[in-house]
């Protein structure tokens, strides 16, 4: 870690100090899965250390406010004056280095499969390393040089495989140019009321193709802004079509018919659009989406709600790339 004989003497602490009741396990497994969580290190058993942060002192007080619930004990002791080796040791309890190293060899390894896997199947490795890289920055409380480079490894690897997944030029059937630079960073738009097809259709745009992408929902005779990508309603961009439903239409002009998950959510879809029983999940699928809409009072809530139900639906179906049967 560059810089530690400097950070090490600047650096404030705070020390906390537990004793956690012994005949209730889970409320002591929850205690200290809360400390992991806050990024605690552990100085011994019942003391875990923490820079000295605004946040650091409100989730340990709120944590307090419980073990007093469970009969035990905490106390929040501020650390000031250390020398400058005991700084360094505290410091390096908190050096995340070693975990950003072993991301960036992970996100590199994914490189032997460009050209050979689905780029799809790569992106969706690509977005589970993008979420550990959140998780580990969160609680990297003295951001070093190789969280930038993890960041770096991850954008570079996501920019080299949406180009994998539209090449650049390359022209789709019923739709404009769909290259990269067109269809990222855009606006997409459809009609309220939302349901399956809308808001598969919008789990999909960005789960694999504008991850960035601004979701906007019009009203039934409110006219799509000329900025905007239009989809599921009639006259859009990416609309129902004799045969496809939306979710499919999309599948299709971004090559993303060949992933055989996404393949069988757009058929779940069309079951549902059409009305069709002949997908056996479809029922179970549709009063989530039915529970979903009722707890939720706005678009964008219902789409984050019913984005989880997607994803374990792509989860369920994913075969691993080079996996038969």
């Amino acid at each position: 870690m560059a810089g530690d004989g400097s950070r090490a003497g600047a650096a404030r602490w705070l020390a906390y100090v537990t004793t956690l009741p012994t005949e209730d396990p889970a409320a002591r497994m929850r205690v200290l899965r809360t400390l992991e969580s806050l990024g605690c290190a552990v100085l011994r058993d019942g003391v875990f250390l923490l820079p000295d942060t605004a946040a650091a002192r409100q989730g340990l007080n709120s944590l307090s406010d419980y073990i007093a619930r469970i009969n035990g004990s905490a106390h929040l002791l501020s650390v000031n004056s250390l020398d400058e080796s005991q700084g360094r040791q505290f410091l390096g309890l908190f050096d995340r280095t070693s975990k950003y190293d072993n991301l960036i060899k992970t996100v590199e390894s994914l490189r032997a499969a460009f050209g050979i896997s689905d780029p799809v199947s790569i992106m969706r490795l690509l977005n589970k390393h993008k979420r550990d890289y959140k998780i580990i920055s969160t609680l990297d409380f003295f951001p070093s040089e190789s969280r930038e480079r993890a960041a770096r490894a991850l954008a570079e690897a996501e920019k080299e495989v949406h180009a994998l997944m539209f090449p650049e030029g390359q022209k789709k059937s019923g739709a404009p140019n769909s290259t990269a630079k067109q269809y990222f960073q855009r606006v997409w738009a459809t009609r309220k009321p939302l349901w399956a097809d809308q808001l598969a259709s919008a789990w999909l745009i960005r789960r694999f193709i504008d991850p960035e992408a601004t979701l906007l929902w019009l009203d039934k005779n409110q006219e799509c802004p000329a900025n905007a990508i239009g989809y599921g309603y009639a006259g859009a961009a990416f609309c129902n079509t004799r045969n496809r439903v939306t979710f499919e239409e999309i599948l299709a002009n971004f090559k993303l018919d060949k992933n055989h998950s996404l393949v069988r959510i757009g058929s779940l879809i069309h079951a549902l659009n059409q009305g069709g029983s002949n997908v056996a999940e479809a029922a179970g699928v549709q009063t989530l989406l039915q529970g979903a809409a009722r707890r939720t009072k706005s678009e964008d809530q219902l789409v984050a709600e019913t984005e989880m139900t997607f994803e374990l639906l792509y989860e369920a179906y994913f075969e691993a790339p080079g996996k038969t049967g």
